[in-house]
């Protein structure tokens, strides 16, 4: 906090048994230089997650639902098909309950991602990006039924929304408490957070518009075309509307089952495509001009909070989740015109002095 204009804390007074406790609480931030004048408008960082990632948080869910349930027990091997976030997630949670983890993921990726869950002493096994987000799904299933391993399901298990049922919509609320919140903005990967806090919102806050977001060149909802599924639900192909895009993390190659509730309840009140140029645009813009280092997913998300903003009567207060942080995207075009080497500006500040 800041007093007579000098920071000063006294604490938190809390202490963690361990890391998986700090999940979680993350902060709602206004924005300052970005946002239009006659809006307020906030952004949930869940850079803040110990992993890094709003998928901090179906992680533990799942691993502990199935611990409760029987399905997961000391020494089994857990595995999953996933884009990067959920699987970093997965690794931090398996590494501090002593789970062996395997992670199938394509190679369209970023090399980040699978060294931070190699790291983390998950083992990750490339599938060609040519097979999508559905091959490595496939991938992950055949290496369960082989080993008898527990399969995550991210994509099916209702661990997933409950946990932003029952945390992430609370801590919204709780932030929200007694003050107006107009619209609450969200991309989907999963469909987790967006089924999961609206369950809430529509109950508690149904004066709140749900804007749903979703990559402009590949428009699954939008397209109106179902997807077809295997008998456990999840996808027995790709959707039809898919094209390759840049956000990661954001609209695999399917409608994930999570997200059905969403689309079957109307969860969302307009559904906002987004480029991956202005995703980059936007994240750029978020570091740059409001110190917020977060990934292409969060500037997807933001640019659809911008749209909104913009449209928005005077007054409407605005909240948009930031999925993660940008240090996992070093590899991919967000950085790309981030130069390693001294600018011309930068070797004339160098050449000033002696």
């Amino acid at each position: 906090m800041t007093k007579d204009g000098i920071r000063h804390t006294d604490g938190r007074g809390r202490r963690f048994d361990n890391v998986l406790d700090t999940i979680g609480d993350t902060p709602v931030i206004r924005i300052n230089r970005l946002a239009p004048d006659h809006v307020t408008l906030y952004v949930k960082a869940e850079a803040f997650n110990p992993g890094g990632s709003v998928k901090d948080r179906l992680a533990v869910n799942i691993i502990e639902a199935a611990e409760r349930a029987g399905k997961l027990r000391p020494g089994m091997t857990v595995i999953e098909g996933t884009s990067g976030n959920t699987g970093i997630g997965l690794a931090m949670v398996c590494a501090q309950k002593g789970y062996p983890l395997v992670i199938t993921m394509h190679d369209g990726f970023s090399v980040e991602r699978r060294r931070l869950m190699r790291m983390l002493g998950a083992k990750v096994v490339l599938t060609p990006k040519a097979d999508g987000a559905v091959g490595m799904m496939h991938k992950a299933e055949a290496l369960a039924k082989a080993h008898g391993w527990f399969l995550a399901r991210q994509f099916e298990t209702p661990a997933n929304a409950d946990i932003h049922e029952t945390m992430t919509a609370r801590e919204i609320l709780g932030d929200f408490d007694g003050e107006r919140l107009d619209y609450f903005v969200s991309g989907y990967g999963t469909g987790g957070t967006v089924t999961g806090v609206a369950r809430v919102l529509r109950k508690e806050r149904p004066e709140t518009k749900i804007i749903l977001s979703e990559p402009a060149n590949a428009g699954l909802i939008g397209s109106g075309t179902g997807q077809k599924r295997s008998e456990t639900g999840a996808p027995a192909a790709k959707h039809p509307a898919f094209e390759a895009h840049p956000i990661q993390g954001w609209t695999p190659d399917f409608i994930p089952l999570v997200m059905q509730e969403a689309i079957e309840s109307r969860f969302y009140d307009a559904l906002q495509p987004v480029s991956g140029a202005e995703a980059i645009e936007w994240s750029r813009k978020l570091a740059a001009q409001e110190g917020l280092l977060c990934g292409i997913s969060s500037g997807a998300t933001f640019a659809a909070a911008i749209r909104t903003a913009e449209a928005a009567p005077a007054g409407s207060v605005i909240l948009c989740m930031l999925p993660d942080t940008g240090e996992r995207y070093l590899s991919t075009p967000l950085f790309e015109s981030i130069p390693v080497e001294m600018s011309d500006e930068e070797q004339q500040i160098a050449n000033s002095v002696g």
